[in-house]
């Protein structure tokens, strides 16, 4: 028998090389697709940019995890686009997405001013609204008339409006803002419109 001196450092150095040998793999090894870097997503955001009111607001990050700037704030009139559409200039990505009219009157000249003040290279997506007031229905007129104004393909009309109509359950009680799926569905659809116009 080894005397206690050498036995117990040799059953030490045992436990301690079995305990190497069982160690479980990293996580990461589980799911071997890689994680998006940073830069692959500040690549896909500046193709995107989303201009709205308190409805957007309620699925800004949403829409930025799908690859959307968002410049959406509360009680903001569609008046406030054509400006905010012509400051930023060669800036403003190519695909730009407009959900206003929530708020008050959609004239068409603000409409069609923001679309030209966007480009000719640049697409716009029009997002129809869903409020409980007197000019939810003109607005959605006005924003079908504005599109219709443009080539075929410069314009395109995102529905909210049906969309909202089908899923109710989708709204808190005053039947405009979004609960967390209603911010899935608008997110949903709208990245789905851009993506299907080829964007």
């Amino acid at each position: 028998m080894l005397p206690r001196a050498i036995r117990a450092p040799l059953i030490a150095a045992l436990v301690t090389a079995l305990a190497v040998t069982v160690l479980p793999l990293p996580a990461a090894s589980a799911d071997p697709r890689p994680e998006p870097t940073q830069a692959s997503a500040a690549k896909v955001a500046k193709d995107r940019y989303a201009i709205g009111d308190s409805v957007m607001l309620g699925a800004k990050s949403i829409l930025k995890r799908r690859g959307f700037t968002v410049n959406a704030t509360v009680s903001r009139q569609s008046y406030s686009a054509p400006g905010m559409v012509r400051r930023k200039g060669a800036k403003l990505p190519a695909n730009l997405v407009v959900h206003l009219g929530t708020n008050g009157t959609f004239p068409l000249s603000t409409c069609r001013k923001l679309v030209k003040n966007a480009g000719p290279s640049r697409k716009v997506f029009l997002v129809t609204v869903f409020v409980p007031r007197s000019w939810e229905k003109s607005n959605n007129a006005t924003i079908r008339k504005c599109a219709s104004s443009f080539p075929e393909g410069r314009v395109t009309v995102i529905d909210w409006n049906a969309a909202a109509r089908q899923h109710p359950d989708w709204l808190y009680s005053d039947r405009t803002h979004l609960k967390p799926s209603g911010a899935k569905g608008f997110a949903r659809l709208i990245d789905r419109a851009v993506d299907s116009a080829g964007a």
